[in-house]
């Protein structure tokens, strides 16, 4: 008897990942650099202790929510935790995408937009950024009118260009959008502005406004909370849209470890806010060092700079660079990013070493 064959529309889907090579600096996949803080590590120890093992976990989160609503200032019921944010993503696209349902992209962007989509038997609309990476908002009116989306996804900062949408332009995008509007911040604490604030009045200069009841917005603790290995993502949204993501949730996703990290990780906001500002400024001098060599580079408010080498293909390059134990992320065959490639910010030794490699590469 021959194998049951996978659904159609997956034949041609390819997986998502990113090379796993051993060597002494590891730049490609955007985690923090630095480990969480020792007293955080010893209050989870403490607190793994009392966990009933046994029995199943709260399945609502209930007290990892509350911290997060308490963390933001909204109420629990506008929070949705998950392993991840891409399970969020997934969550989104299985209760507003699905067969005879569109969502819109605007590339280069995540991948992990258009794929997860695509897994949920989602149709993909997919408009163009303008030349310097920005969102054009003819192009925005354009895919929305011409697709009718469920689902508009913005990623700011963007990964992979780093580039952050503007208030303004987040706010044209959710009047021309009829559906939800999912605007993907995996990087939000490293950029001058958050979309959070079109939800919560008092988040960096916040108001309510108009199709807000539209508008969520994803975050994960994978980066700027160093826990990218305990995979822990949320959503802050209106209460409607949280009930839809529970509807679709497997019976207790989110275990009781991850559900204790995640809530004890809030205590230390001061300690993460110090890891993003050491980042920002090494980010800058990353971006100098990058604008003095045979390459050009986009600003970035994100914990990554995206580069495409002048002389030299982006591949070759970075195999040279794994060659001299670095490595970097080749998007050199991603939408729109010949020849690029991006680097993750890490340590100060980490980012000197890269640099030095780079320099001996390009030479």
């Amino acid at each position: 008897m021959n194998a049951l064959p996978v659904r159609d529309d997956l034949v041609a889907l390819a997986g998502y990942h990113s090379p796993q090579v051993s060597v002494d600096v590891r730049l490609n996949t955007n985690e923090s650099p630095y480990p969480p803080p020792g007293g955080w590590r010893a209050a989870l120890v403490e607190e793994l202790a009392t966990v009933a093992f046994h029995r199943y976990p709260d399945r609502g989160a209930i007290a990892l929510r509350r911290a997060l609503a308490a963390h933001h200032g909204i109420m629990p019921e506008q929070v949705y935790a998950a392993n991840g944010s891409n399970e969020v993503l997934q969550a989104l696209c299985l209760a507003y995408g699905g067969r005879g349902r569109t969502a819109a992209v605007f590339e280069p962007t995540y991948a992990l937009h258009s794929h997860i989509a695509r897994i949920t038997g989602t149709a993909v609309a997919t408009g163009e950024r303008d030349q310097d990476f920005a969102i054009d908002l003819s192009e925005v009116a354009r895919v929305v009118s011409e697709a009718d989306p469920a689902l508009t996804f913005l990623c700011s900062p963007n990964n992979p260009t780093g580039r952050a949408d503007p208030s303004e332009v987040t706010e044209a995008v959710l009047d021309l959008a009829p559906g939800l509007v999912v605007v993907d911040e995996a990087y939000g604490q490293f950029s001058r502005w958050s979309a959070l604030c079109l939800i919560v009045p008092g988040v960096r200069g916040g108001h309510n406004r108009p199709g807000s009841d539209r508008l969520v917005v994803v975050r994960t603790f994978s980066k700027t909370w160093s826990m990218a290995g305990a995979r822990l993502g949320y959503l802050v949204g209106p209460a409607r849209v949280v009930s839809a993501l529970e509807q679709v949730a497997l019976p207790y996703h989110l275990d009781a470890v991850k559900q204790v990290a995640g809530r004890l990780a809030l205590d230390y906001q001061a300690e993460m806010e110090a890891r993003v500002a050491l980042l920002v400024e090494e980010r800058g001098r990353l971006y100098s060092a990058l604008g003095q060599m045979e390459a050009d580079a986009w600003p970035s408010e994100a914990n990554f700079i995206l580069f495409r080498p002048r002389r030299r293909k982006g591949s070759e390059v970075w195999s040279e660079l794994v060659e001299r134990s670095v490595l970097v992320r080749d998007c050199s065959s991603w939408p729109r990013l010949e020849g690029c490639l991006r680097v993750t910010v890490g340590t100060p030794g980490e980012n000197t070493a890269f640099l030095a490699a780079l320099t001996e590469v390009l030479e």
